[in-house]
């Protein structure tokens, strides 16, 4: 596979709550870093993933505009979904991910936390 290939096929096991997908895409040491913080493990992203996918309706990730590089991929997207009493929201999300043999690193994903209010409320609840 691609980068841009690995880098579609994680978005969309992301989305589809696809575990095992995302176990294969990812390496055992697999470390995210959301706006600079504290590293999380792939499990710990995995805990976080199905965590949106119970309180968030209709997840998706949209208008990817992806480049590979030598050393992984870069994307930026829009997250969307939908909030209990109908209350949606739209992040736009930078994605930088390293890829070595085939899987994917590490990530550094930034997005405005301010924008992502009401979503962490809802996770808190």
């Amino acid at each position: 596979m691609t980068n841009d290939e690995i880098a579609a096929a994680l978005f969309a096991a992301l989305a589809g709550q696809d575990e095992a997908a995302v176990r294969r895409l990812c390496a055992p040491t697999f470390r995210l870093r959301q706006n600079g913080g504290a590293p999380m493990s792939l499990d710990a992203l995995l805990a976080f993933n199905a965590a949106v996918g119970r309180v968030v309706r209709d997840f998706r990730y949209e208008n990817a505009v992806r480049a590979a590089t030598p050393a992984g991929f870069v994307e930026e997207h829009a997250v969307r979904g939908a909030l209990s009493g109908g209350k949606t929201f739209d992040l736009t999300v930078c994605v930088v991910a390293d890829v070595k043999d085939g899987q994917v690193t590490d990530v550094r994903e930034y997005f405005d936390s301010a924008a992502a209010k009401d979503l962490a409320a809802a996770l808190r609840a």
